[in-house]
């Protein structure tokens, strides 16, 4: 681990710390271009009471607000090892390189953040089902033509 690396997972677990000073979760996120810090971020369920306001997703969002779209080029550090939503937000962003603080393990042994549907120990898991076997029943209904919203963005972009 280098110096900087050091400092900004530092940082990320500083965040998740006054986070939870201030009633929030203890969830923090830096996201690092060249050196330099260009967002950071905490945990705002608490706050807001949107269960997507997770640290991660808000820093993407503060990121998006400076007019940075994709994080390529970049490294985000975060207090723990993301949840599948934030998993997937990541993916869609494209960092370079994630790194973490805690694993899922490390953190369930102080902290749950499940609900009805799954715990820390399940949520990976509900995604390797089958669509009919998850604990969030989904069921595809009938419509005339399912791919007409795809079909008329391809028709639009067709280069893409």
């Amino acid at each position: 681990m280098t110096d900087a690396q050091q400092t900004f997972i530092d940082l990320a677990v500083h965040l998740a710390l006054q986070n939870v000073e201030e009633g929030g979760k203890p969830f923090g996120c830096v996201v690092v271009r060249d050196g330099e810090v260009v967002v950071q971020a905490t945990n705002h369920v608490a706050q807001t009471g949107d269960p997507t306001a997770h640290a991660e997703v808000m820093a993407l969002r503060a990121a998006a607000e400076q007019g940075v779209t994709s994080l390529e080029g970049h490294d985000v550090y975060v207090t723990a090892y993301p949840c599948p939503m934030c998993l997937g937000a990541l993916y869609y962003a494209q960092p370079d390189r994630v790194f973490f603080a805690a694993t899922r393990e490390q953190e369930g042994e102080h902290y749950e953040d499940g609900n009805r549907l799954m715990t820390l120990a399940t949520f990976y898991d509900e995604y390797a089902k089958p669509v009919e076997e998850r604990n969030l029943a989904a069921e595809q209904l009938p419509v005339a033509d399912p791919a007409a919203p795809f079909t008329a963005w391809k028709s639009r972009h067709p280069d893409e």
